[in-house]
């Protein structure tokens, strides 16, 4: 069991080594290594199936110590995954304010889960047995409901708690690196007060603005990317415009008018053009 697990993890850090979240983009680099932690998993839970464990112990330490460090990967690439593709576009303080929260949710589940960690990093084994053996469970020591939906061969009551909590240590370390590359980077545009020019009109309307001038290729001959688009008017107008894409999916599916505030532009702009032409 040690040499076959011990193997299969170098394997499975050689893999994640070679991809470099920094190489293909956060997200993709996150997918890949889900992906890959994923197939290692499966490895790994045909070899303990098939494996008779020599004593209790042999199965506690298994449950306990060895899968939890290949489980810990698959929860910490999988959240990395959900915080970048939900990762907000605009000013620092809006990416500043999203990854506090994020880390305001890890201490939540510290929180609800306070014995259980102090139980784990104290080294406590006197709940071992029912902690880290299958089909031993108690439901009055904190379940998570997933416990009853899984494959109780390869599941015990407590493992995947253990996996979250290193998860959690690494996700933490991740976002803090977030925050403080924030906190370092100065905002990239800076405006006296006296030439703020503040959106007071929706942000739908902007959103739809955004579109028609990136699909018109005004900005760097057509080269810049959309993101950076909505990015930049987002730190220029001090905005956070949130999912745009799900409203432009909304703008699409209108009814009727969909581009309303270009064409209410374009009707205003008429309007001005008559004004000054009567008055000339």
């Amino acid at each position: 069991m040690k040499v076959f697990t011990s193997k299969l993890l170098a394997e499975l850090e050689e893999h994640l080594i070679k991809i470099d979240l920094h190489k293909t983009g956060t997200i993709q680099s996150a997918e890949n290594a889900i992906n890959v932690t994923i197939v290692i998993l499966e490895k790994l839970k045909t070899f303990s199936i098939s494996h008779t464990f020599e004593n209790k112990g042999d199965e506690i330490n298994f449950f306990k110590i060895i899968k939890p460090q290949f489980v810990s990967r698959l929860i910490y690439y999988n959240e990395i995954h959900n915080i970048e593709s939900n990762k907000p576009f605009g000013a620092n303080r809006h990416l500043r304010k999203y990854f506090n929260a994020e880390l305001d949710k890890l201490k939540v589940y510290f929180n609800e889960n306070l014995d259980f960690y102090k139980y784990f990093r104290t080294g406590n084994t006197v709940l071992d047995k029912k902690y880290f053996l299958r089909g031993r469970y108690d439901i009055k020591l904190t379940l998570d409901s997933s416990y009853f939906q899984a494959d109780n061969r390869f599941t015990t009551s407590h493992d995947f708690k253990v996996a979250k909590i290193i998860a959690n240590d690494q996700i933490k370390v991740y976002l803090e690196n977030e925050v403080a590359k924030l906190d370092a980077k100065p905002e990239p545009y800076k405006i006296s007060e006296r030439h703020i020019q503040k959106w007071t009109g929706s942000k739908i309307a902007l959103i739809e603005l955004i579109y028609a001038l990136h699909a018109e290729g005004v900005f760097n001959n057509g080269t810049t990317d959309l993101k950076e688009t909505a990015k930049f008017f987002e730190e220029t107008f001090d905005i956070d415009l949130g999912q745009f894409h799900r409203t432009f999916f909304e703008m699409r599916a209108r009814k009727s008018e969909r581009t309303k505030f270009l064409n209410s532009l374009r009707d205003t702009l008429v309007r001005r053009m008559d004004e000054v032409d009567e008055n000339v």
